[in-house]
């Protein structure tokens, strides 16, 4: 046999033998980014748009989002290389927290925010009225505290900043909640899920999380 095929052969033995009871385990990695507007939650499109692979980051091959951000929202957007994390956070028993920062065109009286509250009805797929369950929201005097990249866009006339707490993520559901009490929604960004939060990461930026950490602040115990 040759000998280069013999020393392959040894190194390889070498590694396998050093791995736990000899298995090798894949190198899974997580990082949350703050999507941009104008950016689908994709790496690969039929259509003309802008990709996540525009941002400036050398990703692991098989990286994917977890979950959807719209084209014209922003914020906090789960990527990995780990296929389950989609059915562990989606399939757990217990649904997982979402929050929302919003912006809304004029200014939100106390019986539409108590409308917000308790819910309202919104059309989904097939055209069906659905109610939405009771929910928190909250005005925000100063959302340059929860979000401090405000100011990189204009803001416009009279209008409202809210927080929306959900534990569902129908079709487009925020925006339809606003525009069910004859409201706009003007800018939206995810702050946070379940205990994973953007913090001050500017937008169009990665961070990469450790695996312990990443699975706990989601409240995944069974990765």
């Amino acid at each position: 046999m040759d000998w280069i095929l013999l020393n392959y052969l040894h190194d390889l033995r070498k590694k396998f033998d050093s791995m736990p009871n000899g298995i090798p385990e894949k190198s899974f990695r997580y990082f949350i980014i703050n999507k941009p507007r104008d950016m689908v939650s994709q790496f690969v499109s039929p259509d003309p748009v802008r990709l996540l692979g525009a941002l400036d980051f050398d990703f692991p091959e098989g990286i994917h989002a977890v979950g959807r951000l719209d084209n014209e929202s922003e914020g906090l957007l789960i990527l990995t290389n780990n296929k389950k994390v989609t059915r562990l956070l989606f399939s757990a028993n217990e649904p997982h927290r979402r929050v929302y920062l919003v912006q809304i065109n004029h200014v939100l009286s106390d019986d539409n925010l108590q409308k917000l509250r308790e819910g309202v009805a919104i059309k989904i797929e097939g055209g069906e009225q659905y109610i939405t369950p009771p929910c928190e929201v909250n005005r925000i005097d100063s959302p340059e505290i929860i979000y401090p990249f405000i100011k990189t866009t204009v803001q416009y006339g009279a209008h409202s900043w809210i927080t929306i707490a959900l534990y569902e993520g129908k079709f487009r559901q925020v925006r339809k909640m606003v525009k069910a009490i004859n409201h706009r929604c003007k800018r939206l960004i995810r702050i946070t899920i379940e205990d994973l939060e953007l913090g001050n990461l500017p937008p169009g930026e990665v961070k990469e999380i450790d695996e312990k950490v990443f699975f706990n602040l989601l409240k995944i115990n069974n990765f």
